[in-house]
């Protein structure tokens, strides 16, 4: 039988897709984290136990809107760590507003969400994202609900994450979002990121998630539950990864500003030839983090698979790591009791370069910064330092090598961090110290990238 000539027009149009697929035809665009927050629980050192009846968070006398964050036992001088960390909150039917900035744009977004340290399902009731009008406030006509397999409602099991259902929000590189969760009933220690150097807004009792601010809101510096950020990017789009402690979190640095070291490449990326949508970055950094133990969040080495290896497009991660599992040691009540050596640090940095070479990701190795005058310095431990960094320097284990102590210390005393870049602690960069360690990095690693590395 003869089919009528329109009839095998149609035939043919359709057939096309399914041909360019058979083909293994590329595509034109993939997901890509254009930020990201790790995870950990609310069970860290030095951390009371929340107060019955404080899961409200005095949202009726709402905290200062730009409150100092705390930073973690033993890494600021005379530390007390009974009170290193506020209690956990415990949320109430209550709206969680939170602010992240974008390192890439896209036409398209996707939010993930954590229940990963959770002892119970959460039961997120709405969730909405839209662009940020400064403050708690966003701009209404970009306000997006977010859906979960298309229900507006859902469920995440314990020790699961939740990627919403993608939606049209076309956003540009280094804008601010907020993202607002509802949570219907009371919840226990939440999934967090404690130092978020950046304002969280906690409402009163209700679903304010399409408000267009939330006046008189409680303020913290912690991310609740907010996992990550994808955006639809050119599928030449890579993706770059910063894994360390507080220094990559940004202590130290201005709230509310992104002026973490990790805040100021994502500049440098993005007012590169060609950087405006070739690279995002994420910043994976926890303050307290180490390699070999728990402390405040997982240890890296248990965190990797999930905070590094699966990020969407993930071409290169940077590694700054260790320099609390050298000082902790030495603090009492922390594990193990005896000192650390190089020689563990140095083992652990090759498991991660090996983890990260089997997933094709090139590594950037970092040295640890100088730490003379922190609470928790010793000599024992300034030689460990010095011993891991010359691993670092001279080993070629890494891919790439960026020498951040080189970058801060002082020239006079190469223990210690110089005065310009020291505010406080003798640990933790300032604003300018983090911005010169964003421009110590070498962008021509990324330019002309070849793709995966062969593993």
């Amino acid at each position: 039988m003869r089919l009528p000539l329109p009839c095998l027009l149609v035939l043919v149009v359709c057939a096309l897709p399914w041909q360019q697929a058979a083909r293994g035809a590329e595509p034109q665009s993939h997901w890509v984290a254009t930020w990201a927050a790790a995870q950990q629980s609310a069970q860290i050192l030095g951390r009371p136990a929340a107060r019955p009846g404080a899961a409200r968070l005095a949202a009726a006398r709402p905290a200062p809107a730009s409150p100092a964050p705390a930073r973690p036992a033993g890494t600021q001088a005379g530390a007390n760590r009974a009170t290193a960390f506020p209690p956990a909150p415990h949320f109430d039917h209550q709206t969680v507003r939170m602010i992240v900035r974008t390192s890439i744009g896209g036409p398209q977004v996707r939010v993930q969400l954590s229940n990963a340290f959770g002892a119970a399902p959460l039961h997120v009731a709405a969730a909405h994202i839209a662009l940020s009008a400064g403050g708690s406030a966003i701009m209404p006509a970009t306000d997006r609900t977010l859906t979960f397999s298309g229900e507006r409602s859902v469920e995440i099991p314990v020790g699961a994450e939740v990627l919403s259902d993608p939606v049209d929000l076309r956003v540009a590189a280094l804008e601010h979002l907020a993202i607002s969760v509802y949570i219907d009933g009371r919840t226990g220690d939440p999934t967090e990121h404690f130092t978020a150097m950046h304002t969280t807004y906690v409402s009163a009792a209700g679903d304010f998630t399409a408000a267009a601010s939330l006046p008189g809101a409680a303020t913290r510096q912690s991310w609740y539950w907010l996992s990550g950020v994808d955006v639809l990017a050119p599928v030449r789009t890579g993706l770059i990864v910063a894994f360390g402690d507080s220094i990559t979190d940004g202590v130290n640095s201005t709230p509310d500003a992104d002026r973490s070291w990790v805040g100021q490449l994502a500049e440098r990326l993005h007012g590169a030839d060609g950087g405006a949508d070739q690279w995002a970055i994420i910043d994976e950094g926890i303050s307290g983090n180490r390699l070999l133990h728990d402390q405040v969040g997982p240890a890296a080495l248990a965190r990797l698979d999930r905070d590094v290896l699966s990020q969407p497009a993930v071409r290169w991660l940077i590694v700054l790591e260790g320099i609390n599992d050298i000082g902790f040691n030495r603090l009492p009540g922390t594990a193990p009791s005896r000192p650390v050596s190089a020689r563990e640090l140095i083992d652990a940095q090759k498991q991660i370069i090996e983890r990260a070479h089997l997933r094709g990701i090139r590594v950037i190795g970092a040295t640890l910064t100088p730490f003379e005058g922190a609470s928790y310095y010793s000599e024992e431990g300034e030689a460990v330092r010095e011993a891991v960094n010359r691993w670092i320097r001279t080993s070629h284990a890494y891919d790439a090598v960026v020498d951040f102590d080189a970058v801060v210390r002082d020239p006079q005393d190469p223990k210690a961090i110089r005065s310009a870049f020291n505010n406080t602690d003798h640990l933790h960069p300032n604003d300018a110290g983090y911005q010169a360690m964003a421009a110590a990095i070498d962008l021509a690693l990324f330019s002309g990238d070849p793709g995966p590395r062969a593993p």
